[in-house]
């Protein structure tokens, strides 16, 4: 008899692992029977329930929610049953207070009914707990029911498992075989979605603690059943540091979900120590959020503690968590456990006893500042004593915090110097440290009034600050440290991370920038970074031509261009051209959308705020920009700060900017780590971005925001200062899949049209067609025949072969996806491909292709992006990807450091202006000597223009007066054309050239311009 590969299959294999035996084992033996020898304290200890026994206006298993009552707390229900109707009054006060409160306040705090109080879950007994508590635990009835029919008028309607608590719901699960053509991603989800009605008891909100979409590779889960806007996340352990399951060389990929997650143990852990609801008790429960722990946050805190429980104090921890990977709740459900975490045995280092809890208090070190408030909600659910939780800013404040009996100790990275010695002080404590070093101050530096005082803002590094402050002291064995950081630098993992037997170092647990992106927690950054050239002409301003030491003066060059306020003034207006064009009037994230603008320093930073503010004034002031520094700077005379400028005060910079209003920030250092924006979408850079910092910065991008509809093709990074090849470099190390083109061809969808139109399977003009009725919004049973007649003529008229057929729905695909990513950054609009993208949107589902790899060539094209589409193409462009192996970093460097280098390479004046011209102005054959010939010949013309007089010199309105010299401008060089074939063409169509151009004519022609030879 062949193998069973359905969804039956899988049902009883879930339930043999956690009952023993399943219904068909049962229904071979003939009795009902069976399952009371086989089923009791065999696997996981779970029972078999029955369909019949399910009441679905309750959404309990009454047969155990009695059994379980009457066994354990007969005298309580011994109260009730002086009335008639006691099991009624008992069901409803239940139903009442698990609709207002969620099932999960009754199982951690019980109900009251009348003078009676049942308890309906005992919980897990610790090591040193009684026996008497130890018993209680065995006395919980966990079980689960298959086919469990929920709706109480469609009887029909069946959940396909439910897990029940003492008879009471707190999981369901719908279930999905690959192998027979359906997954927990697509199928799963959409049952979950479209056919089950939340409105039924068992998946009201708060009635079970979760849902979850099961096949045998992959598990989902939800917490919130709301029809077509339900949400879920993988709950998968990861696979080569990317999405997925590993290989599991004893059963399915997913067996951990029932043979780890689902024993009696794990499931009891989950409801005391990770479930919870965020807000206040007397908030509606419709307001709330349920959380459950993704597999990675339950999976870290179980082995920090089973790790300090078997060694004792004295440990350190690196967790390696990407951003996405929701460190807040992972850093709270840890503080709060290990509090409660006892040693294994005697004798351990920092043990004072089996009967004492391990560390005296949990020390957080974190500059979030809703971690805080956080903490304090998250105590409260979880622990009967409410008041443990205090700040420390000194050694004394953590000795005062103990003596108050505090157990968790929230301080800041700025004064954890302090809190260490206070530590090292306090030798008879043991203490665990979480350090969430991620997260710099938004507070601006505390380095001091000089700095302040010059506008230099220090970079906060806040890894090294850690490393000093443990370096500088002898640290004792009587505390642990857990440092939390999505990118840890070589000295933190050598100070942090696990030491191999081959003498290198790594993380005690990592959830990787990889597998946050594959699973749609935070968004590639890098999708759709471009990178702008700069021009530069640099005049020498002094006859003599001395020595220069060659790289440092081209530095130098550089700075003083990219500082002027004329170039600023260039760039600001790109920026705005593009904000305004693809950001703003687009209506990006629902018309919520922000961008973000990194300077160079705190000057650039002012210039770059004056210079967007002038733009937007001359607009009619869209909207508002802000801009973030720390104390106070001279800039032309004037000294500027941050409150000033904004017009509200420094601390009030984060909520102004969240406000709908605020659409743009001009930063320098301040924001670009620890700052949380989900509306963020889009990055000016301007500054040199690299290593840890790199990472950092651009990933203020990468928050997910799906109330926003929020997509990877919505970001956009612009950077004016680095290539690509810095940015792979900066983002290797920490671990992604993400790949990076050097250029944006759009030549690619001239070519992918071209083909797609000769092979006939559409008309023109029923893509015309379409795309009029379908914006005009009219019913789809009219846009139906369109598409069936393109799709007749794919499968059958035309005659195609299948690899024709795949060769078309492999280009269609592709044209759909580099449309949908390049659309944003097209400077320009191609009417034809807008109306062919949302044709073949809608068309691809039908092309239906019976080639045996079509699964194949389906992950194929989910994998090809506009720089790997490159690659295949012309085998020329250089495809910059980034490396999701392993990478090691090496040590830091042993060998004494000093200012002398190389002999340094000197370099007459006149040499060095002509190398920097080479390289930062390329985009024009002509010498510098020609290029200031035809300047000067091209001012004179405008200077000449009929309408100069009136129009420009003589205007005084600023706007108008600009449009005017760009019409003089385009008419003199269509003039000139022969002559200047090359700049009427970089002009036309070099959007970057031609404003630097106007720019410059504009300074020639105020009388501001190029030296005459």
């Amino acid at each position: 008899m062949p193998s069973k590969t359905n969804e039956q299959a899988l049902e009883a294999a879930i339930e043999k692992a956690l009952t023993g035996t399943s219904l068909e084992e049962i229904k071979a033996a003939g009795s009902e029977a069976q399952e009371a020898i086989v089923g009791y304290g065999t696997h996981q200890g779970f029972h078999i329930g029955w369909a019949k026994d399910f009441n679905a206006k309750y959404a309990l298993d009454e047969k155990r929610f009695w059994h379980f009552l009457e066994s354990t707390q007969s005298e309580e229900l011994a109260k009730l049953q002086r009335s008639a109707d006691w099991r009624l009054k008992l069901l409803e006060r239940y139903h009442r207070m698990v609709k207002k409160y969620g099932v999960l306040r009754v199982l951690r705090k019980g109900l009251g009914v009348e003078d009676a109080h049942f308890t309906f879950f005992y919980q897990l007994p610790l090591a040193s707990s009684s026996q008497a508590l130890k018993d209680n635990f065995q006395h919980n009835a966990f079980s689960v029911t298959r086919q469990v029919r929920y709706h109480e008028e469609n009887t029909r309607e069946e959940i396909d498992m439910v897990l029940f608590l003492n008879g009471i719901a707190i999981a369901t699960l719908e279930l999905k075989n690959p192998w027979t053509g359906q997954t927990a991603k697509v199928h799963g989800i959409k049952q979950y979605k479209k056919d089950r009605d939340p409105k039924q008891t068992l998946l009201n909100f708060g009635r079970c603690l979760v849902h979850f979409a099961v096949d045998t590779e992959e598990v989902y889960m939800t917490t919130k059943l709301a029809g077509g806007s339900t949400f879920f996340l993988p709950f998968n352990k990861g696979n080569q540091h990317g999405k997925g399951n590993p290989p599991n060389a004893f059963g399915h990929k997913t067996a951990y979900l029932w043979e780890e997650v689902f024993t009696k143990e794990s499931l009891a852990n989950l409801i005391q120590h990770f479930v919870r609801f965020d807000g206040k008790v007397k908030d509606p429960i419709a307001t709330k959020t349920l959380f459950f722990p993704r597999y990675h946050q339950m999976d870290v805190v179980r082995k920090i503690l089973a790790h300090a429980s078997t060694n004792g104090t004295g440990q350190t921890y690196l967790i390696q968590h990407s951003a996405g990977s929701g460190k807040s709740n992972s850093i709270t459900w840890a503080a709060y456990q290990l509090i409660e975490t006892y040693p294994e045995r005697t004798g351990i280092p920092g043990a004072k006893g089996i009967d004492d809890p391990l560390f005296d208090s949990v020390v957080v070190v974190t500059d979030r500042r809703l971690l805080d408030k956080q903490l304090r909600e998250n105590i409260k659910e979880f622990s009967e004593v409410k008041n443990i939780v205090a700040p420390a800013f000194s050694s004394k404040d953590l000795r005062d915090s103990l003596e108050q009996g505090k157990k968790i100790i929230i301080t800041t990275i700025q004064k954890f110097p302090f809190i260490v010695d206070g530590i090292a002080d306090l030798s008879d404590k043991r203490f665990a440290v979480i350090i969430d070093e991620a997260h710099s101050s938004q507070s601006g530096t505390a380095a001091g009034k000089m700095n302040e005082a010059m506008g230099i803002e220090e970079v906060t590094d806040n890894q090294d600050k850690i490393i000093a402050a443990m370096k500088a002291r002898k640290m004792k064995g009587n505390a642990s440290y857990l440092a939390f950081t999505a990118t840890p630098k070589n000295a933190t993992l050598e100070r942090f991370g696990v030491k191999q037997a081959d003498g290198t170092f790594k993380p005690f647990h990592l959830y990787s920038m990889k597998q946050a992106i594959e699973e749609g927690f935070i968004l590639d950054v890098l999708a759709n970074y471009t990178t702008y050239k700069s021009y530069y002409e640099i005049e020498k301003s002094i006859e003599e031509n001395p020595l220069f030491d060659t790289t440092k003066a081209q530095k130098k060059l550089r700075a003083y261009v990219e500082a002027d306020k004329r170039t600023i003034a260039t760039k600001a207006g790109i920026m705005m051209e593009h904000f305004l064009g693809k950001v703003v009037n687009t209506k990006k994230l629902k018309g919520h959308a922000k961008g973000m603008v990194i300077t160079q320093n705190i000057e650039a930073a002012i210039r770059y705020y004056l210079a967007i503010k002038r733009i937007l004034a001359e607009k009619g002031n869209p909207f508002k920009v802000a801009i973030a520094f720390s104390g106070k700077k001279l800039v032309d005379g004037i000294e500027y700060s941050e409150a000033e400028m904004n017009g509200f005060g420094e601390k009030d910079t984060r909520d102004k900017f969240e406000e709908d209003d605020y659409r743009l920030l001009v930063v320098a250092n301040k924001y670009l780590t620890g700052f949380d924006q989900p509306k963020l979408c889009t990055m000016y850079v301007d500054k040199k971005l690299q290593g840890q910092l790199a990472v950092q910065a651009l990933s203020r991008l990468n928050r997910s925001a799906n109330k926003y509809g929020k997509k990877t093709e919505d970001i956009f990074v612009l950077d004016f200062f680095n290539h690509v090849e810095d940015i792979k470099q900066a983002f290797d190390p920490f671990y992604t899949s993400t790949t990076l083109s050097q250029a944006t061809d759009v030549g690619v969808l001239h070519e992918l049209k071209e083909v797609l139109d000769e092979v006939g399977v559409y008309e023109w003009s029923e893509v015309e067609t379409f795309v009029e009725k379908y914006f005009a919004g009219v019913d789809a049973q009219e846009l139906s025949p369109i598409l069936q007649v393109a799709t007749n003529r794919f499968s059958h008229e035309l005659e195609l072969e299948e690899d024709e057929k795949a060769d078309f729905k492999i280009k269609a695909k592709q044209f759909v996806k580099i449309y949908g990513q390049m659309a944003a950054i097209i400077p320009y609009e191609v009417l034809a491909w807008e109306k062919l993208f949302w044709f073949l949107k809608f068309l691809i589902p039908s092309l239906v292709i019976t080639d045996p790899d079509q699964q194949l060539i389906d992950d194929i094209l989910e994998s090809v992006d506009l720089s790997t589409y490159g690659l295949e193409r012309t085998k020329l462009n250089h495809q910059i990807g980034l490396d999701d192996a392993e990478t090691e970093l090496a040590p830091q460097n042993p060998n004494p450091r000093g200012a002398h280098g190389p002999e340094e390479e000197k370099d007459p004046l006149e040499e060095i202006i002509r190398t920097f011209n080479e390289r930062w102005f390329q985009g024009w054959d002509a010498t510098p000597e020609d290029q200031r010939v035809k300047f000067l010949q091209i001012s004179k013309h405008i200077q000449a223009h009929p309408d100069f007089q009136s129009k420009f010199a003589d205007n005084p309105d600023t706007q108008n007066r600009d449009l005017a010299l760009k019409k003089m401008i385009d008419e003199v060089l269509a003039k000139q054309r022969k002559q200047e074939l090359e700049l009427y063409r970089l002009n036309a169509k070099d959007e970057s050239f031609k404003r630097a151009f106007f720019d410059t004519m504009k300074r020639m022609v105020d009388g501001g311009g190029l030296n005459p030879l």
